[in-house]
């Protein structure tokens, strides 16, 4: 087995693995040069037309792949000619056996063997491909077969270096374990770990699966601005930034909800976008500073719609895409089967802590019956009955919620942007969705009464005054736009990281995000 110089040990001192490691790349650039000194640079070749991916030519050997031999006779079962295959990937093992090889090569699809036999390929190429590294990228062309132990493998008739890889990947043996550099360094990652690839397959599965929902609803796919002169829609800490030509500072969007309401009052009654989104804020393994979710708008419709879309969407997509609405997350077994799990916030509280808020109407009573649960409320947030209501549902009460439920009639204090409930006022028409304690989809019966938006803005500004630097700003262009009127519209906003998280059963959002982000290293 020719692979010594892959044999970079992780248990060595950092300071001999590096040096080793620039031992190792000097070599591979010495190969390179020794390559464009006799006319073979593989950086100068443009393009390779491949034919067949390896799980094409695995599925189909029956069809393209070498005639079986009869066991007595030897000879072939049929007279039918192999398919000629063009294959290319990246060489992940080689075995040199004097006149004759076998190499592993990766490509988007997955791996699969390549004998290489001096007197197929000719002396010159035979010699070339021995000194080639695990890590090259190859083309090959050639016929498949099966080898005695019955493994389907291609045998080279033409093989062509397409790209040299002058850095050594991790010696197999230990791979790529390491999640900081596994994040950091994406790109291997994926090279050595290619089951971390299935995480971002079904992310791609579920967003293509989300839009042909949309779509089947006669919802339109907008796009809408990354920079704003105000960050609104949404409780958070935006990113700053400046632009020089107009000399003013812009915040990156920390929402999408003003911009496509603004879209419901000019007549485009359903609409949705899916973006980046930015706040400049913590980071823990649910949390990264920009993420991707999906807002969208449907005029004349309310909040109980926007609970069967986020049903539909999400156990739709379960079933679609990995065949079950039974999925493991966290370490629960999670059911998505429709028919989730609908309760107020006034209901799960009596639930899980035991105050039934339904019959308190006093602010004074509502704080002290909390307070003597252990539950505290922010310094900036007013003692009212609906925050002492929010804090004992979020500080008691979310980290019960395992199956999934909607939570529902949010306090107006913690709902700026939502409709009030016609009967409770001090409630609104919001829900959120929770799947093992983690908040998935947010939505509401949209407050449409310029009015009443005007005075929440102005509590929001108030609170910002207080110290609360996460509270909405006063948005004077959308008053204007409900001002000449907006229908009854339901919104709903679904983080498609944590969504992805719960499909494909990862724990941290690092998983999902091809680069989450990372501080720099020194």
């Amino acid at each position: 087995m020719n692979n010594t110089e892959e044999m970079v040990t992780s248990q060595v001192p950092q300071q001999e693995q590096e040096q080793d490691i620039n031992e190792l790349m000097q070599v591979r650039r010495n190969k390179l040069a020794d390559l464009k000194e006799n006319g073979k640079n593989p950086f100068e070749i443009t393009k390779f037309d491949v034919t067949f991916t390896s799980d094409e030519i695995i599925a189909r050997y029956d069809e393209i792949g070498e005639p079986e031999h009869d066991p007595e006779t030897g000879l072939p079962t049929s007279d039918r000619e192999p398919v000629v295959v063009s294959i290319a990937g990246r060489m992940m093992l080689k075995r040199i056996m004097g006149k004759a090889s076998f190499a592993h090569i990766q490509d988007k699809k997955g791996m699969i063997q390549i004998y290489v036999r001096r007197d197929d390929i000719g002396a010159d190429v035979y010699a070339d491909f021995k000194t080639m590294d695990i890590g090259d990228i190859i083309g090959i062309t050639g016929t498949a077969f099966k080898t005695k132990t019955g493994e389907i493998t291609v045998k080279a008739q033409t093989l062509t270096l397409l790209s040299k890889s002058l850095r050594p990947l991790p010696e197999k043996r230990h791979g790529l374990k390491d999640t900081e550099l596994r994040y950091r360094q994406r790109y291997v990652d994926l090279i050595v770990n290619p089951e971390v690839k299935r995480n971002f397959i079904i992310r791609s599965q579920f967003i293509k699966f989300m839009r042909q929902y949309l779509d089947n609803m006669d919802y339109i796919e907008v796009e809408t601005p990354v920079l704003n002169t105000i960050a609104g829609g949404a409780s958070a800490r935006p990113f700053i930034t400046h632009h020089n030509t107009l000399d003013i500072d812009m915040f990156m969007r920390i929402a999408t909800e003003l911009p496509l309401k603004r879209l419901i009052v000019g007549g485009m009654d359903r609409v949705y976008e899916i973006g980046r989104i930015f706040r400049n804020e913590g980071m823990d393994p649910k949390h990264n500073p920009e993420f991707t979710s999906v807002e969208l708008y449907q005029a004349y419709a309310d909040f109980h719609d926007m609970m069967d879309i986020a049903e539909g969407i999400i156990s739709g997509a379960a079933k679609e895409i990995l065949g079950t609405y039974e999925v493991e997350w966290m370490g629960e077994k999670i059911d998505l089967t429709p028919g989730w799990r609908r309760l107020t916030m006034v209901e799960a509280v009596k639930e899980y802590l035991g105050i039934d808020f339904g019959t308190i109407t006093d602010d004074a009573e509502a704080v002290a019956a909390a307070e003597a649960k252990g539950v505290e409320l922010a310094e900036a947030a007013e003692k009212t009955w609906g925050n002492a209501l929010y804090a004992c549902f979020d500080q008691r009460v979310e980290q019960h919620l395992i199956q999934p439920t909607f939570i529902t009639m949010y306090p107006v204090e913690v709902s700026p942007l939502t409709k009030r409930s016609p009967v409770d006022p001090r409630l609104t028409e919001r829900f959120e969705l929770f799947v093992c304690h983690s908040e998935l989809a947010n939505a509401y019966s949209e407050l449409n009464d310029p009015i009443d938006q005007r005075e929440r803005f102005q509590k929001q500004v108030e609170q910002r005054e207080r110290g609360d630097d996460e509270t909405e700003m006063m948005d004077e262009d959308f008053l204007a736009a409900l001002e000449y009127g907006m229908p009854p519209t339901g919104g709903m906003g679904i983080g498609i990281d944590r969504t992805v998280m719960l499909l494909t059963g990862t724990d941290t959002i690092r998983e999902v995000i091809l680069f989450p982000t990372m501080k720099p290293l020194d």
